[in-house]
């Protein structure tokens, strides 16, 4: 469904497809790379995914569409294990992360995109 981050807009026209679904079905339609995921435990429970790396999002690099964020709601409460992670890829997103959280429950989609 998504071939390049262009098209990342699909995801949110089509969210009733990933509605109450696992998470991994929604990552299965995503072609570009996800770098980062950042996530957030406190009022909801979400990812925040971004398909750059931490060093080129703290120095501005790379394409500015590049910097679009997706923000996936999910149920329950996301154990991201940081004292676990390696130090200083925290927020890097492996194929590891893909196979753990996949069967989490999205309830929400969406997409901010950067400004100019």
């Amino acid at each position: 469904m998504v071939e390049n981050i262009n098209e990342l807009y699909k995801l949110k026209n089509n969210e009733q497809l990933f509605i109450n679904r696992p998470l991994k079905n929604l990552l299965q339609e995503i072609k570009p790379q996800i770098k980062t995921a950042h996530v957030f435990n406190e009022d909801y429970f979400f990812f925040i995914f971004k398909f750059s790396t931490i060093e080129q999002q703290k120095t501005d690099q790379g394409s500015i569409l590049d910097r679009v964020a997706l923000f996936v709601y999910v149920k329950d409460f996301i154990p991201w294990g940081w004292e676990e992670r390696p130090k200083g890829d925290e927020l890097n997103w492996t194929a590891n992360d893909s196979e753990k959280f996949g069967n989490f429950i999205v309830t929400n989609v969406s997409i901010v995109y950067p400004k100019n």
